[in-house]
């Protein structure tokens, strides 16, 4: 079979389309007939060597997969899956772990099968489990035209919740409002517009993927017991630090939202979070924005597509029609 891979850690041009064992399911796994791969940050990393988990190489990139299932515990034969886990699914047959191996709606394609699962899974975390949004608050997106950002915005949603979107560009923002944004605007001046927006007040939550500049205007766009999450740092400026006594202010709070290690670590959590987006998805709150469609042998490019913030909605590589 082939299979997108690092042979070095030197970044994403380098990924190779190669011919490798055929994969096989072990106890607890299921293999997957794979049609769509969605590309991330963390193949991204992978591909030099930065991530947290650190493969030796070679080995196969791919966090996000759809597709078919072959064999395997708790699915049968035939039935259309999406599944996610730390790399290794960009493969025309994966292994993926039953935990993390969720039945595709037929609402959605491969394609937005594959922009599904990290990061709605993430949102639906954030949002939740880390942010305890109630219905009727704001939540204000960074980044908004990305796939978390995007799916950030339609989580909330599902959730009762408003949601204002910042993003760079014209074209950003119709990518943002095309996701269900209730407001958008843009990144030059957005405090200023967030504060217009909410008649002063401020919003209730930040979801933050960029981190940089925009981090303390974010703090200072809180209301009272606002609370700002904290789920990466795109913008690549560095880690910002935050003066405790800002959150004395207005009884606000700075949240980290790290997902993986968190749902890992517990069996069952990614599937009752799945079984809590279901309903978003049959109520059409939840439908992925594809952005561009690669080629298989286009996986590299895929990445450098998104280290240079090219990527909007969620990049997805095709391996099969």
């Amino acid at each position: 079979m082939r299979a997108a891979q690092v042979v070095t850690l030197t970044g994403p041009t380098d990924v190779v389309v190669q011919e490798v064992p055929d994969a096989t399911a072990g106890e607890g796994q299921v293999l997957v007939e794979v049609h769509a791969v969605g590309t991330s940050f963390p193949d991204l990393l992978l591909s030099r060597g930065e991530y947290q988990m650190k493969p030796e190489p070679p080995f196969t990139l791919g966090v996000d997969v759809a597709g078919v299932v072959v064999s395997g515990e708790g699915f049968e034969p035939g039935q259309r899956v999406c599944a996610v886990q730390g790399y290794g699914g960009a493969s025309e047959l994966a292994a993926m772990p039953v935990d993390s191996t969720f039945a595709l709606p037929d609402a959605l394609s491969f394609e937005e099968g594959a922009a599904m699962p990290m990061n709605y899974l993430t949102a639906q975390f954030a949002l939740a489990e880390r942010a305890g949004l109630r219905e009727g608050e704001t939540v204000l997106v960074h980044g908004a035209a990305g796939g978390v950002g995007t799916a950030t915005i339609q989580v909330a949603k599902g959730y009762g919740a408003r949601s204002v979107a910042v993003v760079s560009t014209e074209e950003k923002a119709e990518v943002a409002r095309q996701a269900g944004a209730d407001e958008v605007v843009l990144l030059d001046g957005w405090k200023d517009a967030v504060k217009d927006l909410t008649g002063g007040k401020g919003v209730d939550v930040v979801m933050d993927v960029v981190g940089g500049d925009v981090f303390l205007d974010s703090l200072r766009s809180l209301a009272p017991q606002g609370r700002l999450l904290v789920v990466g740092f795109a913008a690549g400026q560095g880690i910002p630090e935050v003066k405790v006594n800002r959150l004395l202010l207005n009884n606000t709070d700075v949240r980290g939202v790290g997902w993986g290690a968190y749902a890992m670590a517990r069996p069952g959590y990614m599937q009752q979070q799945w079984a809590a987006l279901v309903p978003m998805i049959e109520a059409g709150v939840v439908k992925p924005p594809v952005g561009r469609t690669y080629a298989f042998e286009e996986f590299g490019q895929a990445l450098v597509d998104l280290d240079e913030r090219r990527t909007l909605g969620k990049g997805v590589v095709r391996l099969r029609d």
